[in-house]
């Protein structure tokens, strides 16, 4: 969701694993459910460029299996 988010121009924050327990009354979440992230979207007040980043290569940040065995992409 938040890929598919910012791609629109959307940003958003995953607020997660301290304090969501006092957010379940705020949000009327029973009490039985638990609560893993909040995920807030919002237009940013200044435009981000709709998604637009400089990346370094998959190759780069990620691996197959063990590390130093690019991944290929």
């Amino acid at each position: 969701m938040m890929l598919a988010a910012w791609a629109e121009g959307i940003g958003s924050n995953w607020v997660g694993f301290h304090g969501l327990e006092a957010a379940k009354p705020l949000l009327g979440i029973p009490a039985a459910l638990d609560v893993f992230a909040i995920i807030p979207f919002g237009y940013p007040a200044q435009p981000v460029g709709k998604g637009n980043k400089q990346r370094k290569p998959l190759a780069r940040v990620a691996h197959r299996e063990r590390f130093d065995q690019p991944y290929p992409g």
